[in-house]
């Protein structure tokens, strides 16, 4: 499968199973986590998976489950690996650790967290991606990707011979044109881009007169304009949403659409 639209699972802690539960009742069929317990309950969403498999709500082949390894600088205490082994053997005992906690025999899309710097493409990170491929080519995650990742560390990622992943997943600003410049690449590129905080991270525009008028328009919520927007502009929300009727009002999303007119005026936007 595609996806469309995920349901992301960070900080959620001891409602992780229940919410992620809900969300597949109510339709999600994408859902992204990460073995990084510091922000995510990775078990949890496994525990919310099997129970969806066994009531028959979802098949396996119905499932899109996207997970991360995370750095060791980006984790806390309880790391899913050993800190002292090279680079490859954390990927190896992340990604081993992430297929137990969600039950699964491979998954779908295994995402680097994050460059080590901000500023650049480290050695480290090449050699993290390195590993990634190695265990793409094992058998053990479909497809690849990289997350909070500028314009700049995605050439120096190609620069340095490394795989273009088949994902990018960062914070998407309105102030910064929805991503713009990164969007841009991976349109050239043909990856698809994943945009996650979409509404914390634009609460003005969220709310603002122009959003406001064209859900008026088209008797729709605010939100459910900046997911299809999103859509429209090709790119595939995560919503982390912990009510049961903005799921469905999320989901709900895909059954109209936007002029041509108010993709551009909303692209426009900055807050």
């Amino acid at each position: 499968m595609t996806p469309d639209f995920f349901y992301g699972t960070a900080w959620k802690e001891e409602r992780t199973a229940e919410l992620t539960l809900l969300a597949l009742r109510s339709g999600f069929r994408a859902i992204d986590t990460a073995n990084q317990r510091r922000h995510y309950f990775e078990a949890g969403v496994g525990e919310a998976l099997a129970t969806a498999l066994k009531e028959g709500i979802v098949t396996r082949d119905d499932l899109f489950i996207q997970t991360k390894f995370t750095s060791p600088a980006a984790q806390d205490h309880r790391l899913p690996f050993d800190a002292f082994a090279p680079v490859a053997r954390q990927v190896n005992q992340s990604l081993t650790s992430s297929l137990k906690h969600l039950g699964v025999d491979v998954i779908d899309s295994f995402i680097l967290h994050g460059p080590s710097s901000g500023y650049g493409w480290s050695e480290e990170d090449a050699a993290t991606w390195r590993a990634m491929c190695a265990e793409r080519d094992a058998g053990r995650t479909r497809l690849l990707g990289v997350s909070n990742i500028s314009l700049d560390q995605l050439k120096a990622l190609e620069a340095a011979g490394g795989e273009r992943p088949a994902f990018v997943q960062n914070r998407c600003y309105a102030r910064f044109g929805w991503d713009r410049e990164v969007r841009a690449y991976c349109r050239r590129h043909n990856i698809v881009y994943q945009g996650f905080s979409i509404l914390t991270a634009n609460a003005s525009v969220v709310r603002g007169p122009l959003v406001s008028a064209i859900a008026q328009r088209h008797k729709a919520t605010n939100a459910q304009i900046i997911f299809r927007f999103m859509a429209g502009i090709g790119i595939v929300p995560l919503t982390g949403t912990s009510d049961a009727e903005h799921m469905r009002q999320d989901l709900a999303a895909k059954q109209f659409k936007l002029t041509a007119a108010d993709l551009k005026a909303l692209e426009a936007l900055t807050s």
